[in-house]
């Protein structure tokens, strides 16, 4: 009992410390003598001193912040881009096997990719359609990095920043647009306008006493307000028609 006792607090003492924990938003990629052999899921599990070893990986969604790119437009505007890129680990030996550290690779892609993709459009395509451009950053690095074991969600445009001599001119472009949206919006209002007057007067000039009928109104109208004077020039043709109507 003295041999036994001690060889087998040994190899208690040994599994105590060969247990690992594995929490539910991480898995472990275990190696044997060098060489990965397993996938670890969440739970405690063993791993053997000196013969193995082991990696976590968390496998939840991240957020890398993609800083400022100094970048140039298909029509030679200089510009600074920044973005944020939303991926998860969707193979985790291939992550920790195929790249170094896939933190780094993916930042530094996603700054390449973004260069690239900005240089390939106009600026006013870059202000204009984001959700696109960002898209198409998203399916490049997808593409590249799926072999990395990544998997990217979604890419987001943060903001565009211009040169100060360009925001003026933009900021030139979009009064001008807007005050000859103006001068269209008052020309449409004036032709309409117009073209009722002409058909009023139409319709009065046909029928036969509606023009000293619209002027007796215009007179009441006016004389309700007793704070006005106001000296009104009668048409001949109303002088004639009450001539007309003192004769009768």
């Amino acid at each position: 009992m003295t041999i036994i006792t001690p060889i087998a607090i040994a190899i208690i003492l040994v599994i105590i410390t060969s247990i690992r924990q594995i929490n539910q938003y991480e898995k472990g990629v275990k190696f044997t003598f060098g060489k990965f052999t397993a996938v670890m899921e969440p739970g405690w599990r063993i791993v053997w001193p000196v013969i193995q070893t082991y990696q976590k990986v968390d496998v939840r969604i991240k957020a890398v912040d993609v800083p400022d790119q100094n970048a140039i437009t298909r029509d030679n505007v200089s510009v600074k881009v920044n973005a944020v890129i939303y991926y998860k680990v969707s193979d985790a030996p291939k992550s920790v096997i195929e790249v170094e550290d896939f933190r780094y690779a993916i930042s530094q892609y996603a700054q390449t990719t973004m260069r690239n993709i900005v240089g390939e459009v106009t600026l006013d395509e870059l202000l204009s359609s984001r959700d696109k451009i960002a898209d198409r950053i998203r399916e490049i690095v997808d593409k590249e990095t799926d072999a990395w074991g990544l998997k990217v969600n979604n890419v987001e445009l943060k903001d565009v920043s211009l040169p100060a001599e360009m925001e003026r001119t933009i900021g030139k472009q979009a009064e001008a647009e807007r005050e000859k949206r103006a001068v269209i919006i008052n020309s449409e209002g004036e032709l309409a306008a117009s073209q009722n007057i002409a058909k009023a007067a139409e319709m009065l000039a046909a029928t036969p006493g509606a023009l000293h009928l619209r002027t007796l109104q215009s007179i009441n109208d006016m004389s309700s307000d007793q704070s006005n004077t106001v000296v009104y020039m009668v048409p001949i043709e109303a002088l004639k028609a009450l001539e007309g109507f003192a004769k009768k």
